[in-house]
């Protein structure tokens, strides 16, 4: 402005043509720099705001790359203005169920209510391990392909394409096709028909709930459902063709050891699962620890009084009873709460990932340690020595190594690599659940003891893989 005065002052040294040239050539080159600088600013926070655009290059499970589905072309332009008539027309359906439909299902990532969903539904330790992982490998894989079909066409969310269409949530900054949301439930609900075939009618349902959910929102259209629906399937059967022959059917034919220094029992829990297909390991012998004490030796006399002795108080007995309970659902929870706090929840495909490497390495390292304990037999603490007392009974399998020590540990390995702030309450919450076995009566010293060193084994080998993923 200062400049202009000057310039105006001095017009008796100027003529006025020289005056408007030069000011034209000032405005010129203002105009030219605040253009330069907003279309910066602009292609900035759009690649700064885009969710995970590389995500369809990350490294899969079962599928050979994120592009081996790949979904055909969106719409045209015609067939799109007539979805976005049909989006308008169930806006006026928005009332309270619907608001909690929403709701419910935009909680968390996409993968979050399925893990709830999934560990409704019980089972044993290996059992809940093969489910965890064939769930969310399943999620992992298909979120991997939807990006890789996202970024391939960058479809526009329907109120970026007609702003008249209202939301009720915000637009996830990531391209509208196909529907993240659906392409989970795709996944998940067909692992769980497999899994749980009673419940198939319900599965399917709650799958098609959720992605209806993403048109009351406003965020997508029908076919971004539709297509999500049947990638996330088309990646489910892929799952369920390798859960078929992983073994997990196989019937125990063995004999059981009468050794003095072996389990006692019948029937016990899950006899076959070390031979069961793992993921990262070779066999469930990969990382078999060496053999446990010997029942009559001194090492073995020092733990059981160690366990005999051990003097309970109000807070060992509530955190043995704590452990006691569904330990993967507390790992789970655990998950998703860190995926929370670390505003994961709104990045599908790293969420996704979270979950699959936590679940990965929870079910290889239950192999493990079932090979071992029916490898070995292991006496338990209250069969060595009747005098022990349990707070509760023990578990039908089995003494070494622990199962909760290799149900806790790999959730706490990955979490502290992939949440390196919380590490130490990882650490912590990992050895009390260990703990809270021997503080329970039901575990020897080393059997917690070799159940860290084959979770941290296989720990460190889901670690390394998720290292050379391309996520970084």
């Amino acid at each position: 402005m200062r400049f202009m005065n000057l310039l105006f002052n001095r017009q008796k040294m100027l003529s006025l043509a020289a005056f408007m040239l030069v000011s034209v050539a000032l405005f010129n080159l203002l105009s030219a720099a605040v253009c330069a600088q907003d279309i910066s600013v602009e292609a900035s926070a759009s690649a700064t705001q885009q969710i995970e655009p590389k995500a369809g290059t990350w490294k899969t499970w079962v599928l050979t790359s994120g592009s081996q589905l790949r979904v055909a072309a969106p719409p045209n332009k015609k067939a799109t203005k007539a979805e976005i008539k049909e989006l308008q027309m169930l806006a006026p359906q928005r009332d309270a169920a619907a608001l909690d439909q929403i709701s419910y299902w935009d909680a968390g990532s996409p993968a979050y209510r399925w893990n709830e969903i999934a560990l409704s539904q019980g089972g044993n330790t290996p059992r809940i391990a093969r489910m965890l992982a064939l769930v969310n490998v399943a999620i992992y894989d298909a979120m991997v392909a939807a990006w890789d079909s996202k970024y391939t066409y960058n479809r526009a969310r329907p109120s970026e394409f007609d702003a008249s269409l209202t939301t009720v949530i915000a637009n996830p900054q990531s391209p509208s096709y196909p529907s993240e949301h659906a392409v989970a439930a795709g996944a998940a609900s067909a692992v769980l028909a497999y899994l749980f075939p009673s419940k198939a009618d319900f599965f399917n349902a709650k799958a098609e709930e959720a992605g209806r959910s993403r048109m009351l929102a406003g965020t997508q259209y029908a076919s971004d459902v539709t297509v999500g629906l049947e990638l996330g399937r088309a990646v489910a059967a892929l799952v369920i063709a390798r859960a078929r022959t992983d073994g997990s059917d196989a019937v125990f034919t063995g004999t059981m050891p009468t050794g003095a220094c072996n389990w006692k029992g019948t029937n016990p829990a899950e006899p076959t699962t070390g031979t069961w297909k793992t993921w990262v390991l070779t066999s469930g012998s990969q990382v078999r620890p060496g053999p446990p004490p010997a029942c009559d030796s001194a090492q073995a006399m020092t733990e059981v009084l160690e366990v005999k002795n051990f003097a309970r108080t109000f807070d060992t007995n509530r955190a043995a009873f704590f452990w006691q309970g569904n330990a993967a659902k507390i790992w789970i929870d655990t998950t998703s709460q860190k995926i929370f706090e670390y505003r994961l929840d709104g990045n599908a495909p790293r969420a996704a990932r979270v979950y699959a490497l936590v679940s990965v390495a929870f079910y290889d390292a239950t192999v493990a340690c079932w090979e071992a304990k029916f490898f070995y037999w292991a006496i338990r603490p209250i069969q060595l020595d009747p005098t022990v007392t349990t707070l509760f009974p023990t578990p039908n399998h089995p003494s070494y190594p622990s199962a909760h020590v290799t149900i806790g540990a790999p959730f706490a390995d990955v979490l502290a690599y992939l949440f390196p702030r919380d590490a130490a309450f990882f650490n912590a919450q990992a050895q009390e659940g260990a703990n809270s076995r021997l503080w329970a009566g039901i575990h020897f010293r080393s059997d917690l003891n070799a159940g860290f060193a084959i979770s941290h084994a296989v720990s460190q080998i889901v670690i390394d893989r998720a290292k050379q993923d391309g996520s970084q």
